[in-house]
């Protein structure tokens, strides 16, 4: 089974840490700085959105140069290799994949000079989907675990209110476990089947 994680929008304050964490951790390493998840809210609720890791996942198989596949129980996104063609967050059903252009890192920002004329303005943000930034490479965006960090995700590290959890195999069978249990608790004592009623006429 693969691992994934989950919020409790019970627990979730709408804080943002958990984008801001997930952000800086994943520029310390030289990869995107956009957030791999992104907190969504309602008039009552708010939980952050991210991959959900699927067993069978569609992004992977649409990808047509394999930078999305399945390792350490998870799946993940080779940078290098994606070339920007969207089809993975298309195929996504969550919504979770996202795209951000990538600045190569020895270029500065703006690099006008006397002796040219100025660089054209970046056009207006549409969609991630549907941007075109001029010298930039848009590259996907999803969830990896922070598999680079032995601490694991960072998100669910700097959660103020814990709300953020890594699902790990054996979790899994210990809440089924609990829930099946708790179904055992609910009939009456000395109850151990449920019987038709009898509905012969006497």
């Amino acid at each position: 089974m693969n691992q994934y994680v989950i919020a409790d929008p019970k627990l979730c304050i709408g804080c943002n840490t958990c984008m801001a964490s997930c952000s800086q951790e994943h520029q310390l390493h030289g990869l995107q700085s956009e957030p791999r998840l992104q907190v969504m809210r309602n008039r009552l609720d708010s939980a952050p959105v991210m991959c959900h890791q699927c067993e069978d996942a569609p992004c992977a198989q649409v990808c047509p140069v394999n930078a999305i596949t399945r390792e350490n129980d998870a799946i993940q996104l080779n940078e290098s290799l994606c070339v920007s063609c969207k089809l993975c967050g298309i195929a996504c059903p969550f919504g979770a994949i996202t795209f951000s252009a990538s600045t190569p890192v020895d270029i500065p920002r703006d690099c006008n000079t006397s002796k040219a004329l100025p660089a054209p303005r970046a056009p207006r943000a549409v969609s991630p989907f549907l941007d075109c930034v001029p010298g930039l490479r848009a590259v996907a965006v999803k969830c990896d675990l922070c598999s680079f960090s032995p601490e694991g995700p960072a998100c669910i590290k700097t959660c103020p209110t814990q709300a953020i959890t890594l699902v790990t195999a054996s979790l899994s069978e210990y809440s089924s476990q609990q829930k099946r249990l708790n179904a055992m608790n609910v009939f009456p004592a000395g109850l151990t089947s449920l019987n038709a009623p009898d509905t012969e006429a006497k």
